[in-house]
């Protein structure tokens, strides 16, 4: 229900991208959390229209200027929650949209989005940033000659293959003989017109968040990854089949080492909002490497961040609560 002093805020979900649904899932969330303090209008994007369910209407937002018009009157807002997985809520095109209008928004920028967005381009950023180790790998376009021999003498199998963009392992294949490159390849080309090839790092996977907020870079607890599956893929991440322990159950110098790494990380791409860095670390090696930066992260009951607030002794309120109040 509206309330005039309370501030217009559109909480968008959404998008075009395999992870619609998980969006949703953390919109219902924060929409339960946040309810009390903003005048909070669920706005779904899809392809064909951008729309408000507003007292049981379906209301399209007029694009023009990001509002809505109900009963006549004209809603426009002071903020967006943006929590839209994939495009265009994390590859920098609704935040240049947003930026245009001078809407105010939760996330990263256009720019820092859009990099974090390509995994050969962030690759590329952090590899130089010199803070963590990454993977040695190959990139192959779409319209471009596919030579198997020739990648396989840069990278030693097994190897990773991954559309360069995309989210939640959709598209990827873990390739451990020669004759499977070729078709893990195209199948990766069915997501996206760019393909990272990306040599296998065997050890522990961690995920650890991190907020700016009041001005101060808040590290969360880190999480081991221990997926039941081959991989974290699509079905490891949302349905079950995968045991998410925090904090990870590593020493307190690699804590230390990661979490001092995530900070790093996020301020040399100029993050903003609430982030979540990935790492595999091999113990052999003793050395931690970056896997991916997601600008985005999902923030529904059981995701992997607001576990990690809760590990920190707050509740989920905090956490959207503070991405508004940070921007508003």
């Amino acid at each position: 229900m509206e309330t005039n002093n309370r501030k217009n805020v559109a909480l968008v979900c959404g998008g075009y991208s395999g992870e619609y649904v998980i969006s949703l899932q953390s919109a219902e969330q924060i929409e339960e959390n946040l309810k009390d303090d903003f005048n909070l209008y669920k706005i779904i994007i899809e392809k064909d229209d951008w729309y408000c369910v507003y007292q049981g209407k379906r209301i399209s937002v007029n694009k023009d200027d990001f509002s809505l018009t109900v009963d006549t009157k004209k809603i426009c807002f002071d903020a967006a929650f943006i929590i839209v997985h994939g495009t265009p809520g994390e590859n920098g095109l609704l935040q240049g949209y947003f930026d245009m209008l001078g809407i105010k928004y939760n996330t990263c920028g256009a720019l820092c989005s859009a990099i974090t967005f390509d995994k050969t381009t962030c690759n590329a950023v952090v590899r130089e940033m010199n803070v963590v180790n990454v993977a040695k790998s190959v990139t192959v376009y779409k319209d471009g000659d596919l030579d198997i021999s020739k990648i396989l003498s840069e990278l030693s199998l097994p190897v990773f293959v991954k559309p360069s963009q995309g989210g939640s392992s959709i598209g990827m294949s873990k390739v451990k003989e020669s004759s499977e490159l070729e078709p893990a390849v195209q199948r990766a080309f069915n997501v996206h017109e760019k393909v990272l090839i990306e040599e296998f790092i065997e050890g522990t996977e961690l995920s650890n968040g991190v907020f700016m907020n009041e001005n101060n870079i808040s590290v969360f607890p880190v999480t081991e990854i221990v997926p039941k599956a081959e991989f974290f893929d699509y079905e490891a991440k949302y349905n079950g089949s995968t045991d998410e322990i925090v904090p990870a159950r590593i020493s307190e110098e690699l804590t230390q080492r990661v979490r001092t790494t995530t900070e790093k990380i996020y301020k040399g791409l100029n993050c903003k909002g609430v982030c979540r860095i990935d790492y595999i670390y091999n113990p052999k090696e003793d050395k931690l490497y970056f896997l991916e930066v997601n600008t985005t992260p999902g923030q529904s009951r059981n995701s992997i961040v607001p576990n990690q607030v809760r590990a920190m002794g707050k509740d989920v309120h905090w956490l959207y609560y503070s991405q508004m109040k940070e921007i508003l």
